[in-house]
């Protein structure tokens, strides 16, 4: 739980302008990978490469962030990662394959949303538990989906990464992890 909430407030630092629901989508993330977006093998090949063409030229992304408690769950940015000579073909690869291969867990999910809650309780992120409980109700009655970051994200920081598993990061990014 602790390693949980540091990870959203290392988030929360980086990126102040987060609303409720890119703290839910991290939350999904780290608890059920990246199962919900590879549907269509050439789809997912498209949107990538149009990604890699229309990134911004300024990234204050790291080349990734460990974003599960145990460390299993990365978010690889893709602006980092192509200017330190990554291959998109093996990060794409490997996002496939946790996609098609990682477990997660609704448990997982709900546990992390707990602690955010608590960094609320004692006023440690700038959010109202209560407003975080109506939203986790609401994912909850939905069936936890997984959601888009808010347009006040989008706009400030253009997200571009894959999530995968840490397994594949020894394919994905030479030397030590």
């Amino acid at each position: 739980m602790k390693r949980f909430q540091s990870i959203i407030q290392s988030q929360l630092s980086r990126y102040p302008l987060s609303q409720i629901e890119d703290l839910y989508k991290l939350t999904h993330q780290a608890a059920l990978g990246s199962e919900h977006a590879v549907e269509d093998l050439k789809a997912t090949r498209a949107w990538m490469f149009h990604e890699l063409e229309e990134m911004a030229n300024i990234s204050i992304d790291p080349l990734f962030d460990e974003i599960s408690p145990d460390g299993q769950i990365i978010r690889v940015y893709l602006k980092p990662f192509i200017e330190s000579g990554g291959e998109p073909e093996i990060l794409l690869e490997a996002f496939i394959q946790t996609a098609n291969g990682f477990t997660g867990s609704i448990e997982k999910l709900i546990q992390n949303w707990r602690g955010i809650e608590r960094l609320a309780e004692s006023c440690e992120i700038n959010f109202q538990a209560g407003e975080l409980r109506r939203y986790i109700s609401l994912m909850d009655s939905a069936g936890y989906p997984a959601v888009h970051h808010s347009l006040q994200y989008r706009e400030a920081y253009h997200p571009h990464y894959r999530v995968v598993s840490r397994e594949f990061m020894s394919q994905i990014i030479p030397g030590p992890i």
